[in-house]
């Protein structure tokens, strides 16, 4: 079986760094061989021919998907987010609907107060001042 050339086995593991950064250009980033061909821009034969980078794949990769993982992970991070974010703000929800109640307890009580003192701006009534202790006008 034919070798490949120098500048192919370049190209392959350039792919290969690229997929195993997490930087890949032309592939969904996923550690399989197909998107190692892929990336490469080279057949899945000539990629089978390049038993050197296949080992070093194989060494490098160890039959797992880490970033598959990492990508669940983050999913599973993004769901525990999303369902704290959907608790707050019922919770801000809930608050701001006490704060509501208590503003227009709050303003109720203050008219309250305002008639119980007799400053109720709403009367057109002027008290009436008493004159002075004016000894004539007993």
């Amino acid at each position: 079986m034919p070798e490949i050339t120098a500048a192919t086995e370049r190209i392959l593991r350039d792919a290969m760094e690229r997929l195993l950064t997490g930087a890949a250009i032309r592939t969904d980033g996923r550690l399989i061989k197909e998107n190692l061909y892929r990336e490469a821009g080279i057949s899945r034969a000539t990629m089978n021919r390049a038993t050197a980078v296949m080992d070093e794949w194989a060494r490098r990769v160890d039959g797992s998907q880490p970033r598959d993982r990492e990508i669940e992970s983050l999913r599973s991070s993004l769901a525990d987010r999303a369902a704290q974010i959907k608790q707050l703000r019922e919770r801000v929800s809930s608050l701001e609907a006490q704060l509501t109640i208590a503003a227009t307890a709050v303003a109720e009580l203050h008219v309250e107060n305002q008639l119980l003192r007799g400053d109720d701006p709403s009367r057109n009534i002027t008290p009436m001042k008493r004159p002075n202790a004016d000894p004539r006008c007993r």
